[in-house]
């Protein structure tokens, strides 16, 4: 309700001329008036209109003024309303005393007095009108006020749902945050920080002398700088550092600081963030080391590659390249399957399988391998893979493979710590050694006894070859007790001191046999190879 905004006046009497007279004193206050002959027409305008104010005559002969003041009291929206009683009669104390406790509010004698009347009528139409509007002020600042409220649990939602992402963010990064006061000399860590140094949230005090203790030293002097030109300059740095927990166990981090400055433009505060990048550290570290041997194996293989095509010796240019490819073959065959593994190792049936698989007809007894599944080591595969690829030739050139009656047999098990394979001929024609020995042989005894550190034995039979190979089932690193004593025996190699003075012995220290026979072959035969 606005100021000047007309409020309702019932007037409630039984004869006109008293109402016309009621109307004729308070038109000229400014409000509507209501007239009602009786109190059901007066109940009537209460339940369709607001009324400030009821002029009322205590003598009726329906219902009198208390009576109906009783009535309109008993409605809890008309518990405020003002009832101004008009009497004719002398009223008595107790005639009053009732009257207010009913609810009237003044009392009006008559002959009325037309200013009095009009005055208490005002005083109370405007009362009303002050209570309706701070009323409606009360409202609408509840109304306000719950909104603001709303607003602020809106904010506040969404200020937490912010900083539980953030939280996320950082513990799903593995990262923590932390916050340095210049001016109060206080930092503090929130619990990712706390976890990516290690330390007990409940005992841990935050201090420069205690995270000092948990930084790399030459890494601390790093931080130091960064921080001092932080504070000096402002700006955001940013910087590697390694930090050891309490358990002994090292995390590296990546830490950016950023410095901010109060109205005064003063710096006031650095903040950051620190992030666990250990993760990261040792893939980078494995990486590079996986570059190495990728680099390593690639040179490797193609100076196996380069001994092969050396050692390899043939009566004309076919057979020749006949040999080399087989054997570069055999090779790719062997790395296939290391790549399939991600060089963890190769089971010895897809080995077996791969080098004997072209001799393998329609005649499937011809060709057959027995032995459980095993995994070979990977740097047991190119040199098995090798051997069993000169046998499977050899047997194809001259043994049970190169006549149809011929058959090959190989078989292989686990047996104190080594692994045995045995390679049988049968029904082919009698097996004869060579007087030196072909490439073939050099290479199987070659790779197996010396790089692997295991023993060969051929057994030429009447019906075919028989060849046995020991190899340790995991290899022993045994390179360098060997080496040593080749070194100290090399001095006792000749009977004759001036022939020993002759002769300049140079170890070849080489772990690819191939690579080593070809080296023995360029330096010549006064070499040992390994």
């Amino acid at each position: 309700m606005r100021n000047g905004e007309k409020v309702n006046i019932l007037l409630v009497d039984d004869q006109p001329a008293k109402l016309l007279s009621y109307e004729a004193i308070l038109r000229d206050i400014g409000e509507n008036l209501v007239r009602a002959s009786s109190a059901r027409q007066a109940l009537e305008h209460l339940l369709r209109m607001e009324i400030a104010v009821v002029l009322t005559d205590v003598c009726r002969p329906e219902l009198d003024g208390f009576e109906l003041a009783a009535m309109i009291r008993n409605d809890p929206r008309f518990r405020k309303t003002a009832i101004i009683f008009v009497s004719a009669i002398p009223l008595t104390d107790m005639d009053r005393l009732r009257g207010y406790e009913i609810g009237a509010v003044d009392y009006v004698p008559v002959p009325i007095i037309p200013d009095v009347l009009r005055t208490k009528v005002k005083v109370f139409a405007e009362l009303y009108r002050k209570s309706r509007q701070l009323e409606q002020l009360n409202a609408e600042l509840q109304r306000r006020i719950a909104e603001r409220t709303a607003e602020l649990e809106r904010s506040n939602r969404r200020l937490q749902d912010s900083e539980d992402r953030r939280v996320l963010a950082l513990a799903a990064a593995k990262m923590g945050s932390w916050d340095w006061d210049l001016v109060q000399g206080s930092c503090v860590w929130d619990a990712g920080q706390r976890q990516i140094f290690g330390v007990d949230p409940a005992s841990f005090e935050i201090a420069l002398s205690n995270v000092r203790k948990l930084v790399n030293g030459s890494d601390w002097k790093l931080i130091c700088r960064l921080l001092k030109r932080a504070r000096r300059d402002g700006g955001s740095y940013q910087a590697e550092f390694r930090v050891r927990h309490p358990n002994g166990s090292v995390r590296w981090c990546l830490g950016t600081a950023t410095a901010s400055k109060d109205a005064a433009g003063r710096i006031s505060r650095i903040r950051g963030v620190t992030m666990d990048i250990t993760e990261r550290k040792e893939a980078e570290d494995r990486q590079s080391l996986l570059a190495r041997e990728v680099d390593h194996r690639t040179k490797n293989a193609l100076a196996v590659v380069h001994a092969i095509v050396s050692l390899t010796r043939a009566e004309d240019i076919e057979q020749f390249s006949a040999a080399v490819e087989g054997r570069i073959q055999a090779l790719a065959r062997a790395h296939n399957l290391l790549s399939e593994s991600r060089w963890r190792g190769a089971k010895i049936a897809d080995l077996i399988q791969g080098e004997l698989a072209p001799y393998r007809t329609l005649n499937l007894e011809r060709v057959r391998i027995s032995g459980k599944n095993l995994s070979l080591h990977p740097s047991v595969v190119q040199t098995l893979a090798l051997a069993f690829h000169e046998l499977a030739t050899n047997a194809a050139k001259y043994g049970a493979l190169s006549v149809p009656s011929g058959s090959v047999q190989v078989t292989w098990e686990l047996r104190d710590d080594q692994l045995e394979l045995r390679w049988v001929e049968r029904g082919g024609p009698p097996s004869k050694p060579k007087a030196q020995g072909g490439f073939g042989i050099r290479v199987i005894k070659a790779g197996v006894e010396t790089q692997l550190a295991g023993i060969v034995e051929f057994d030429w039979r009447h019906d075919g070859l028989q060849c046995a190979i020991r190899v340790p089932s995991r290899p022993k690193m045994e390179l360098l007790d060997n080496f040593a004593d080749s070194v100290r025996n090399s001095s006792t190699r000749y009977s004759d001191p001036l022939e020993a003075e002759r002769r300049i012995q140079i170890p070849l220290v080489e772990d690819e046999s191939l690579i080593g026979m070809m080296m023995n072959q360029t330096v010549g035969n006064s070499t040992s190879t390994w």
